[in-house]
């Protein structure tokens, strides 16, 4: 508790960091390591040299692995019930020889390991795109230095960068903000656990995928510098912030909850149906924070309450709670009640950050907020596909047949984004909040006088919208389950 209450100049420690567990497992270490979180022994996670395998107890103590007909030994095996393969749900025609390529340039390299460790032990200011190929150290660096402009080309960055957005994006701000120096990190395990992180996204999934976890990260730190963020939150708060972001949806299945639980997919049966998706998330995160050893040389009840308050924030991800939690930001406004000089204020503050940050591609100028849209629309399509090929009830804008992207665009902006952004402009009124409420504007706009011509003729185009608006609330939230 020391360390914080020393080394975090701006505040006192977060809540529940002075909580312990009555007992700690032991951690093994890499190469053949087990992480887990000792509070919930449900989630075992082994990974051996870069290959998971998942392990599930769910109702004795003993450890059993699941066995099935074609089980592969990767944590990103395939579908136990319906035989669908999650690695090549969205998969696309590529030759067998590029696909090592294709891993070997994001892979961490001895020779970058080595390179890193000179350059980074030590030096005051650091340098990030040291670490980057040299071919795209030029356009890339030009392009950090206005990492905190809303219009900033996340699609532009990975493409310089080798496909390593999450990375060198996530990196830099850790270093921008002085987070590596003054919570004593090692900058070669910042680095190895950011490209485990990059790495345990599916790629393969149109939306949900390293770039979009770079681009939330990206978006999350344009809130936090935001003025009355600035002012209040400590370096722990941003450290958990930016994490958050760069791990929000890690390992997503490319599917949404209601499917993985009418599918009995095993997901849904270890976490009961509840925050499927965000718990997995958290889980992997911790697994993989263990397993770099990121945060050891804390004291252990440091090192947990970073755990928990991590997970508290991934789960504020959770759409199905999209009410609750802007209900209460709206209480908190109306009565002028948030204070952000307590801690408790100030995490909820970054959970409504973050989930602005997971949704905000409708506040992106409309070249950026366009490709977002194409891309989340063609996984729901994905998803409605398999259902369809599989005789189940096809999710809520999943049919291709009886949804365009405008129709699924315009509705989501309707009743998920627009009250988010309406309360968060309320809370900080600034350039920023006013720029991406007109950005929603226009795009809204835009994608209705798309509507008409995506259905081919006039009376058509009117149908769309209608059917776009029949049951909001589910509806918008079956599509936040998504993209969240």
């Amino acid at each position: 508790m020391s360390f914080y209450l020393s080394r975090c100049p701006y505040g006192s420690a977060p809540p529940g960091l002075q909580e312990t567990h009555s007992t700690q497992c032991p951690l093994l270490q890499r190469r053949g390591a087990i992480s887990y979180d000792s509070s919930d022994q449900t989630a075992l996670y082994i990974r051996m040299l870069g290959a998971c395998v998942i392990f599930k107890q769910l109702f004795s103590r003993d450890v059993r692995v699941r066995s099935q007909v074609g089980f592969e030994p990767d944590r990103r095996g395939s579908h136990p019930y319906l035989g669908v393969d999650f690695r090549t749900l969205h998969s696309r025609a590529e030759s067998a020889g590029s696909i090592p390529a294709r891993r070997i340039r994001r892979l961490f390299s001895f020779q970058r390991h080595l390179l890193s460790s000179r350059l980074l032990r030590g030096a005051p200011h650091l340098n990030t795109l040291h670490i980057l190929d040299e071919d795209y150290c030029g356009q890339a660096k030009c392009m950090l230095e206005k990492v905190g402009t809303w219009n900033f080309d996340i699609f532009l960055f990975d493409r310089l960068t080798n496909g390593n957005s999450l990375v060198f994006l996530t990196f830099h701000l850790l270093n921008q903000y002085g987070l590596i120096e003054l919570f004593q990190l090692d900058m070669v395990k910042v680095r190895q656990f950011l490209v485990l992180v990059q790495e345990d996204y599916r790629n393969q999934n149109p939306y949900h995928n390293a770039v979009h976890a770079a681009d939330v990260t990206q978006a999350m730190h344009c809130y936090l510098r935001e003025p009355k963020l600035a002012q209040s939150l400590t370096s722990f708060d941003i450290l958990l912030g930016l994490l958050a972001a760069a791990t929000h949806d890690l390992d997503h299945p490319g599917v949404n909850q209601p499917f993985l639980i009418k599918t009995n997919h095993y997901l849904a049966a270890l976490y009961r149906n509840t925050s499927v998706l965000e718990n997995h998330h958290w889980r992997s995160a911790v697994g993989l924070l263990r397993e770099t050893d990121l945060f050891s040389h804390l004291p252990a009840e440091d090192s947990l309450g970073i755990e928990r308050q991590l997970g508290s924030l991934i789960l504020a991800t959770d759409i199905s709670r999209q009410n609750e939690y802007l209900s209460r930001f709206r209480t908190h406004l109306d009565e002028n009640s948030l204070c952000l000089g307590h801690s408790s204020h100030r995490h909820f503050s970054l959970q409504m950050a973050l989930k602005c940050a997971d949704i905000c591609n409708p506040c992106r100028p409309w070249e950026l907020s366009k490709q977002w849209s194409e891309k989340v629309t063609e996984e729901f399509f994905h998803q409605g596909d398999i259902e369809k090929k599989h005789k189940l009830e096809i999710s809520p804008l999943c049919d291709s047949e009886a949804n365009t992207i405008a129709s699924v665009q315009i509705g989501f902006m309707t009743y998920v984004v627009e009250p988010l952004f309406a309360e968060w402009a309320r809370f900080s009124d600034t350039r920023l909040s006013q720029t991406m409420l007109g950005h929603l504007g226009l795009n809204k706009a835009s994608w209705s006088a798309m509507e008409p011509e995506a259905s081919g003729s006039s009376e058509e185009g009117e149908s769309e919208p209608t059917r776009a608006t029949e049951e909001p609330s589910s509806r918008a939230l079956s599509q936040g389950s998504q993209e969240s």
